[in-house]
């Protein structure tokens, strides 16, 4: 069975169906299936990016560079990794058994120490300020790349409570890399629980009939609007409008049905939100989705550094740990790349209410997945943590390194409004050999 013996009216229909308390479960499994053939089709997969976003910024001296016997480590131990001479903290101990899968960059050193400035840069690739140009954000760069036109679902979805500044928009890309945030804050507890979006039901009383005549009528004035109407804003608003049609007419919201999912594994991504972020960034990119990103808030510790990176670690090491093992078990984990990061690190140095401030200079991010070779520590930083000692990683390298985990070439281009070609990378940044191969520019 492929996806063409599944008309669109199947779907409309199923997607009804749903949408009117009608169970569509035994469809399930033939789509998967039908999907996973069409994926396989050529012997190649889709590829995916999955943005574990630490926002506040996540200490390194407690999580992946600690510092133990001196002044500056803190009472976090050290445990062994799956990798052999490799040692992370005693909280992360679901993650070090993913070492052979993971690298450690620990010489990234950047030049904001502001939440908002260093956000912006970590998720444009560019400081701020530096040229009159609206950069796209990180998600919106690889759902371009990666995305796939005929995906009911958005390229770019967040699972974002909060975040400093406003970084994560589309930028010159324009309104259809834009991410589709699902925050979980909903009054309704289905969505809640599930990390859902609202009004995808139709509403109480209204039959399926008046549902599909209303559909018509919206799209009908849209149309028409759109074809007398031109600009941005009017594209903006038909490229919302299209997307919102497309996930209430098919079965693009089946994505966000986490119940049915076994309670076991829910459990062992963890309860928490960002745990079930992860399990859905998996049913994301399972269903074609480009860019997942999945936050974690709470990492800005000024004081009570230790119990409060304790507490994060115990959501972070399950549900990353298992949406690792998840993909591996799945055969997506090489087609899928997997990016732990923040705005900027934390000081080595211990401030007066235990704990530490904001540090750009000498900081860790680490990447899995996809192309990237793991089981390998890039940088070193001292005993002290103060600043690197060898092999430092500016932004435009992480970025090219990004690029060529996931197969995109650094070097490949988009216009600006003005016509301005900009690449993906900004000029200068190489890709580190170690962790992945530079893959070749995309022809225009």
């Amino acid at each position: 069975m492929s996806l063409n013996d599944f008309s669109r009216r199947d779907f409309v229909k199923l997607s009804l169906a749903s949408a009117f308390g009608v169970s569509y479960s035994g469809w399930l499994p033939k789509i998967a299936s039908a999907a996973e053939a069409a994926k396989e089709v050529g012997g190649a997969k889709h590829k995916s990016f999955i943005l574990l976003w630490m926002t506040g910024g996540p200490t390194q001296t407690d999580t992946f560079d600690l510092k133990v016997g001196h002044a500056n480590g803190g009472p976090s131990k050290a445990i062994e990794t799956a990798v052999s001479g490799i040692q992370i903290s005693e909280h992360l101990p679901g993650v070090a058994k993913q070492m052979k899968d993971l690298a450690i960059i620990r010489s990234l050193t950047t030049a904001e120490g502001d939440h908002d400035r260093a956000t912006r840069l970590m998720l444009t690739g560019h400081r701020p300020g530096q040229e009159a140009v609206n950069y796209p954000s990180l998600g919106s760069l690889f759902a371009k790349e990666l995305g796939d036109e005929s995906n009911d679902l958005p390229h770019y979805i967040s699972v974002s409570p909060f975040r400093f500044g406003d970084a994560g928009g589309p930028g010159f890309l324009g309104p259809n890399y834009a991410p589709l945030v699902v925050s979980g804050d909903s009054s309704d507890p289905e969505a809640r629980a599930n990390l859902s979006i609202e009004n995808l039901k139709a509403p109480a009383g209204v039959t399926k009939e008046s549902m599909e005549k209303r559909f018509e009528i919206s799209k009908f004035l849209q149309n028409e609007f759109a074809s007398r109407a031109k600009g941005p804003s009017t594209k903006a608003h038909k490229a919302n409008f299209d997307r919102a049609m497309r996930m209430i007419e098919t079965n693009a919201k089946g994505a966000f049905k986490l119940d049915e999912e076994p309670a076991v594994l829910r459990d062992k991504y963890g309860r928490s939100q960002f745990g079930q972020g992860c399990l859905l960034a998996r049913r994301l990119v399972e269903r074609g989705v480009a860019f997942v990103e999945v936050a974690l808030n709470g990492w800005d510790t000024h004081a009570d550094n230790f119990n409060q990176v304790k507490r994060l670690s115990e959501m972070l090491d399950p549900a990353w740990s298992t949406l690792m093992e998840d993909l591996r078990e799945r055969g997506m984990l090489d087609s899928t790349l997997i990016v732990w990061m923040g705005e900027f690190g934390r000081t080595p140095k211990i401030n007066g209410t235990t704990g530490r401030d904001h540090f750009p200079v000498a900081w860790s991010t680490v990447l899995g997945g996809g192309g990237i070779k793991g089981g390998q520590v890039i940088g070193n930083t001292g005993d002290a943590g103060t600043e690197v000692k060898d092999r430092p990683v500016k932004i435009a390298d992480f970025y090219a390194t990004m690029c060529a985990g996931i197969g995109v070439s650094p070097d490949n281009e988009n216009l600006s409004p003005e016509g301005r070609p900009i690449p993906l990378v900004d000029r200068g940044g190489k890709v580190i050999e170690e962790l992945a191969a530079v893959p070749e520019k995309k022809k225009a």
